[in-house]
């Protein structure tokens, strides 16, 4: 069994060049997460990354935070963020315990940064013409912590009513229609 710090710097090194390939004028473009906008969802990715790092060291998260950091050196700094991240699940007692402000089981506050982190990067991918396909392997240890968390997920409304998965689909394909999302979306940027 793969730790949380290992399955994230997976999740990272396939999110961190979608991310830096974003263009500048395709932030203002639609995402499958219809509340936002590429730019407002970068906003949230970095948001979810900066305080699942706290999350890793029993703190307290803020998740109120709405200001812009889509700007400057953005890309370079969401590589940086991904690294903190993927440092800070990594320390000894991350995984054990309970999380601080959540109350949840640390290493399920993981596989929560984890399906945050590739579902996102895939709305960003499909949003901004891109292809992402995260590692069979990786999706297959995601799918059944993140089917554990729908129903809760659904009812905070986190998450959208499930999707049909297709006949045959992926681990990452039934983890998107979980979620709520159409795995056959065709990418909307481009």
């Amino acid at each position: 069994m793969k730790t949380i710090s290992e399955l994230l710097e997976e999740a990272a090194a396939q999110a961190v060049p979608v991310v830096k390939a974003i263009e500048d004028d395709q932030l203002t473009g639609g995402t499958p997460c219809t509340e936002y906008d590429v730019r407002a969802l970068l906003n949230h990715l970095f948001l979810v990354v900066d305080n699942f790092t706290v999350l890793a060291a029993k703190g307290t998260p803020d998740f109120s935070r709405t200001d812009d950091v889509v700007t400057g050196d953005w890309r370079g700094r969401f590589d940086e963020a991904t690294t903190r991240l993927v440092k800070a699940w990594a320390e000894p007692g991350a995984e054990e315990g309970v999380s601080g402000g959540m109350g949840l089981p640390a290493r399920t506050v993981g596989f929560m940064v984890l399906g945050d982190l590739m579902i996102h990067v895939w709305d960003l991918a499909k949003a901004t013409g891109q292809d992402y396909v995260p590692d069979p392997a990786l999706a297959a240890q995601l799918e059944p912590e993140l089917a554990a968390l729908a129903p809760q997920a659904r009812e905070a409304k986190v998450f959208g009513e499930a999707f049909p998965a297709p006949p045959g689909a992926t681990a990452f394909e039934r983890v998107l229609a979980e979620t709520g999302r159409d795995p056959d979306l065709l990418p909307l940027g481009r």
